[in-house]
């Protein structure tokens, strides 16, 4: 019988998921459903991108609405707002130099999969602080 406990686990669990999910969409490296895309003319229309852009699609909308519905505006701005700040301080602080744009992506990126992981986790975490439980509505258009 599987265990309803949310735990650092399984909030690893959906962070792991969202980095895929971002990287496979666009990341520095070339290797992406975006450079894909970019050269569509040269590799010719197949199955394969298709599905492959329907999975990431279904990714980012589970993700964005868990995400949206769990934060709201002002949990999105301000998890953006931390985010954005952290990267202001490492840069300032001259962990990461502010010309290397690269580096900067990939963090940008993984903050980003922070942000989406911490919304999918949102409703469990704030129940794990406050003992209050969300109820959302149910969608009776399915």
């Amino acid at each position: 019988m599987a265990s309803n406990k949310f735990n650092f686990g399984s909030f690893l669990i959906r962070l792991i998921f969202a980095l895929c999910l971002v990287f496979a969409t666009y990341n520095p490296s070339e290797y992406s459903f975006y450079h894909w895309t970019k050269n569509i003319l040269e590799t010719g229309f197949t199955p394969l991108f298709a599905f492959s852009g329907v999975v990431l699609l279904i990714g980012w909308v589970i993700y964005l609405r868990a995400t949206i519905t769990s934060l709201g505006l002002v949990g999105l701005i301000l998890a953006f707002a931390f985010f954005g700040t952290l990267l202001w301080l490492i840069i300032d602080m001259g962990i990461v130099p502010a010309d290397s744009i690269k580096m900067i992506t990939y963090i940008v990126l993984t903050l980003l999969s922070m942000v989406l992981a911490i919304g999918m986790s949102w409703s469990h975490i704030r129940r794990r602080m406050s003992g209050q439980v969300d109820v959302n509505e149910t969608d009776d258009d399915l």
